[in-house]
């Protein structure tokens, strides 16, 4: 459909606006002027691996399951570890024998299912995997004929990873985290490369440094402009709780932050999660024009490659189970495997039918009894077969000279860092103090907590009378605590910002020391405002001792006894693996910290083996300190004070006598000690932090299951054929489920009409911007419909609108449930809303959740049974059972987006929404997804769904199809007809639209014809538009909607559910 960018000949454009060129055009020209100024070619990299396995060794105790990472569970299973409790050895391949050899120009597709050791390959080729203790690595790995550990730490200089998660600020704006992106990976490059420009002509140097120049201005714009983020360049990156850009654009930020730097290697892990199959077509497509142009190696791991992006790469790499099944052209797959005994049915696209081999799937695809069933099976041929004895024999032959040189004077010399440690340290600053003071909400709510709790503390304490200890400890104490635990609400914030540390630190943006010194710089002037405001009021207030001396002193102390605390909180946030470690850790320790100061219980009345506790205790010191500081003037170092003589009671004077009854030294160098100390404190734990981020990575949790030998070794050998299902006339391998039970909701048709949503202009307050442009359109019981557009089209934004899920903006139209407008208690209680997100408790079986929907979310009449019976249909259609019991915590996405779907089903809604279930999935896992849903309507429910990339399997299951083009306006609203006949006939109706090639995969064709993808204009599209309102489809529609509109009315029904706003009574909830 579309052209590669090595069939595009026009010519070279004139001009010097380089951001508007096409891709492939702008790279030539580039590579043209940079190798005859350089007077050489551009630096290469191939990757040879020789025979790499790698395993991790692990032990598992017979007979439990997993657990959370409770402090106590991680204390229990410790000293069991001590006892030696008998344990199962557990050795887990993650990747077998693989060898390979990656040249430059060429492009690698990755495929294998969730856990076959796809990722693995491409992390520690790229240098972002993480050995230990218990990994076993074999082989070898050279880069132009260097070894990998010679070449660790230059290598993310050079290699480009893109991970699968979207980790962000959220609150910088796209612009924002590409500018820093920039500044971290192209500070000094253009400067060595300008260096080296001296080979060429005059010309030729003077065009190849304003080439470089450009590139050191303009980067992040070409950058946001070949990913298609122009138009969102000033928004917010956002997360689940702030709104942001969508879903697509968020990975296409990820994408884009990895682009920054000269890389000679592009290693992309499921890159096109969320995205539409046309902008996964053109950004495998600028990959393309990279490797071809500039010499680039690629290697993409994708999860549902569509047939037309399949088709772009030279080779295909298929892993299953951690073996190496097919390693060769991708020409030359289908065929190789069509030998070993399977045919590819006809509308199977070429990577999903890949996928299935070596799983059940592979059943329907089988023509001989011979074939091979198990990935060690597939291996064995692999390795017999002539594409492996030429990947071994490349390994043989000798690198080219030319790589060699490469390796010495480009690799070997690299930088570890672009930036200096200076700039590094400036460059964060300037980030950590963007990212606290756009935080707003917080810093107005903290400082006016600051002035409350100072005024309330001065208020409830005013002109103590210094013979009052007890009320002059107890209220130097409480200010002390008070700015302590402040701290505390920081931990979320900084355990967010280690994620983003991992992944910019791994890619060599900054150095550690200088992350954590940022980090530390930018709390300082909040601190410091702090301490000045809480400190001024607290002691005037208070009746503290009236010296400018003793003021500042008590501002100095209290204001390092909050950098301390900030110190240690971040601390706990950088050293637990997570949030639920972190927080119960920081309570404990504030237990600690309160317990032994040196005021609720004495020094001298705390045990001998835990008095280090309270030498160790910052509060303490802080304490102590300002004790000292408050009655070291002269005029408490009397013996008579408020007309009692201190000296002839007790032989010491007021001064000595009032410490000493809170064992409090009277020396006043302890208030030297006392800011010694809490200055150490900050520092130490700022090196800790620095420790723990720079050698300690928090794994990811797995659930590790050992099984029984004699049953792992019958389901390694025996083929269960009976259990496998068998492609149907439809596509369908999922089989039917016999589970009926009463039904408890109502089937609601669902009717939408003219509806628009406006939000305010960022940029021009008074204006507003139009994300839905007059939508309308229906979904019936028992059906299901696609909501499809390109990203950002606003497919999520009219789910959320029709769902009552926009709070804010303006919403004009009409919404209608059975023909009665759709109030938000009448949304709410009628219909479910499964989100990208799977937020789950950890801690909870997938049962259990299920079961707690069930019975909060139902109505009280419904009888217990029927709640649980409603939970075993979930369990049912969804094919949970056989996980029912099992924690949530260390689950595959595939099974977390199953639990999401069914939490919604078991509160028995009667209209289904679910944002991109199959979004982050492989073709296998999708396709069960949908089959699932695909039951949920046939239960009688009504389904509508937005989806990313389906297969043409997974588009055949919808019923009906709303499209949307960019700017949030429809171009397609029907149903799609058997085969999707009815879809393509109207768009090729349609004059300037090429009809669909043979094979070609419907959905993918559409979102071609209305201009989705990351390069294309969206005015050009504007005919689509005007072409579906003219069309006698709209007109058709139109007719449909008002005969929904007069649906017959079940004014006995609808009373129930917009008059009680709760499902149960107080105690249930309770």
């Amino acid at each position: 459909m579309r052209e590669s960018p090595e069939e595009n000949t026009q010519p070279q454009p004139e001009g010097s606006k380089w951001v508007d060129w096409k891709h492939g055009e702008r790279h030539r020209f580039f590579v043209k002027q940079l190798e005859s100024a350089l007077g050489r070619a551009l630096p290469q990299v191939e990757i040879r691996v020789d025979h790499l396995s790698i395993g991790a060794n692990m032990s598992v105790r017979p007979g439990t399951t997993p657990e959370l990472p409770t402090l106590w569970n991680i204390v229990r299973q410790r000293v069991l570890a001590l006892l030696c409790v008998r344990r199962k050895a557990y050795h887990k391949h993650i990747l077998s024998d693989f060898s390979g050899v990656f040249r430059p120009g060429m492009m690698t597709l990755v495929l294998g299912q969730p856990g076959s050791g796809k990722s693995t390959l491409l992390k520690y080729l790229g240098g972002r995997f993480e050995t230990a203790k218990n990994i076993q690595l074999t082989g070898a790995v050279t880069y132009n004929g260097v070894a990998h550990g010679k070449l660790r730490k230059q290598m993310p200089q050079f290699a480009s990873y893109v991970t699968q998660r979207d980790k962000h600020f959220s609150t910088l704006t796209v612009k924002e985290t590409f500018d820093f992106a920039h500044a971290f990976c192209n500070a000094n490059i253009v400067k060595q490369l300008e260096s080296r420009i001296r080979n060429g002509t005059e010309e030729e140097n003077k065009s190849a440094k304003e080439i470089l120049q450009y590139i050191a201005i303009h980067m992040p714009e070409l950058v946001m402009n070949q990913l298609g983020l122009g138009n969102c360049q000033d928004t917010i990156i956002g997360n689940a709780m702030l709104r942001g850009v969508s879903g697509g654009e968020r990975k296409r930020v990820t994408m884009g932050e990895m682009q920054f730097g000269f890389k000679n290697v592009y290693l992309m892990d499921e890159m096109s999660t969320g995205l539409d199959s046309a902008s996964t077509f053109d950004i495998v497509t600028y990959q393309l024009s990279l490797a071809r142009t500039m010499s680039r190696t690629v290697m993409i791991a994708l999860l549902q490659p569509p047939p037309q992006v399949f088709d772009l790469f030279d080779n295909v790499i298929l892993l299953n189970d951690s073996y190496v099944m097919y390693h060769g052209p991708r020409a030359e797959a289908i065929e190789y495997f069509e030998k070993l005994g399977f045919r590819v049915p006809s509308h199977r696209d070429p990577a999903d039918f890949l996928l299935d081999l070596g799983t059940p799937q592979q059943r329907q695809y089988e023509i001989r009894d011979d074939a091979p069933r198990t990935p060690v099976e597939f291996a064995k041929l692999y390795q017999e077969s002539e594409y492996y004895k030429k990947i071994v024999s490349d390994l043989t032959a000798p690198v080219s000279e030319y790589l060699i040189r490469v390796a010495k004077e480009d690799l070997a010399s690299m930088p570890e860092f672009q930036q200096s440690f200076k700039e590094n340290l400036f460059t964060l600053m300037r980030r950590q103090w963007m990212l606290t003071f756009r935080n707003k909400a917080f810093l107005r709510g903290r400082f006016v907590m600051v002035v409350m709790m100072a005024l309330i503390y001065g208020s409830a304490f005013i002109n103590l009378d210094p013979a009052a200890i007890q009320l002059v400890m107890g209220f130097l104490f409480s200010g002390l605590l008070f700015l302590a635990l402040g701290q505390a609400t920081q931990i979320a914030t900084h355990a967010a910002s280690r994620e983003v540390f991992y992944k910019q630190r791994d890619a060599n943006f900054y150095r550690t020391s200088a992350f954590v010194l940022s980090n530390s710089t930018s709390q300082f002037p909040l601190a410091l405002v702090e301490s000045i405001v809480f400190g001024t009021i607290f002691y005037w207030m208070g009746g503290l001792f009236a010296s400018a001396r003793d003021f500042i002193l008590f501002l100095l102390i209290i204001f390092l006894a909050n950098m301390a605390f900030a110190a240690w909180f971040f601390f706990l946030a950088m050293a637990a693996p997570n949030l639920s470690i972190a927080k119960p850790l920081s309570m404990v320790s504030i237990l600690v910290f309160i317990l032994f100061a040196g005021f609720v219980i004495l020094r001298n009345s705390m045990p001998d083996y835990l008095i280090w506790l309270y030498w160790l205790n910052p509060i303490a010191w802080a304490l102590r300190g300002l004790a000292v500081l408050q009655y070291s003037d002269s005029s408490f170092r009397v013996c008579v004070y408020g007309g009692v003589d201190y000296c002839s009671l007790s032989g010491r004077n007021f001064s000595e006598y009032s410490l000493e009854l809170f064992d409090v030294p009277k020396e006043t160098f302890w208030i030297h000690w006392a800011i010694i100390f809490l200055i150490a404190v900050y520092c130490g734990f700022m090196w800790f932090s620095w420790v723990c981020l720079e050698y300690v990575r928090v794994p990811d949790p797995i659930n590790i299951r050992v099984e029984d030998e004699e049953k792992e070794q019958v389901e390694l050998d025996v083929y269960h054929e009976a259990q496998t299902p068998v492609s149907r006339p439809n596509g369908s391998t999922g089989h039917t489920s016999g589970f009926s039970s009463e039904k408890h909701f109502i089937p609601v048709s669902l009717v939408f009409r003219d509806l628009w949503y406006s939000v305010p202009n960022p940029k021009e307050p008074k204006e507003s911007l139009d994300l839905l442009k007059e939508v309308s359109g229906f979904a019936l019981p028992g059906s299901m419909t696609a909501l499809m557009g390109s990203s950002g089209a606003g497919k999520t934004t009219l789910m959320d609108v029709i769902a009552g899920r926009k709070t804010g903006g303006q919403v004009k139209g009409e919404i209608l449930l059975n023909g009665h407008a759709a109030t938000d208690l009448a949304i709410r209680r009628a219909t479910g809303y499964c989100e990208q997100m799977d937020i789950h408790s950890e801690a909870s079986t997938f049962r259990e959740a299920l079961t707690f929907s069930s019975m909060l979310r139902q109505d009280a009449s419904i009888p217990r049974q029927k709640k649980l019976d409603s939970v075993a249909e979930a369990l049912d259609l969804l094919n949970l059972n056989a996980i029912a019991d099992q924690i949530i915590r260390g689950s595959s996405m595939e099974q977390m987006k199953r639990l999401t779907i069914g939490v919604e089903l078991a509160a028995q809604p009667s209209v289904l929404f679910l944002d991109e279930p199959t979004s982050g999935l492989d073709a296998r896992s999708a396709k069960l997804i949908m089959d699932g849903v695909r039951k949920v309507a046939n239960s009688g429910r009504t389904v509508v769904c937005t989806i990313h990339q389906p297969s043409y399997e997974v588009f055949s299951t919808f019923d009906n199809l709303l499209l949307l083009k960019r700017g949030g306006e429809t171009v397609y609203f029907g149903p799609l007809g058997e085969s999707c006949c009815e879809l393509i006939g109207y768009f090729e109706a349609i004059p300037g639209i090429p009809p669909i090639t043979e094979g070609y995969n419907p959905a993918t064709w559409m979102l071609e014809c209305i201009g989705a993808g990351v390069g294309h204009d969206i005015q050009n599209q504007s005919g689509i538009v005007e072409a579906y309102k003219s069309s006698e489809l709209k007109n058709g529609m139109d007719a449909e909607l008002e005969k929904r509109r007069r649906y017959v009315r079940q004014e006995k029904i609808y009373s129930i559910l917009v008059t009680k706003h709760r499902h149960n009574g107080r105690s249930v909830y309770m």
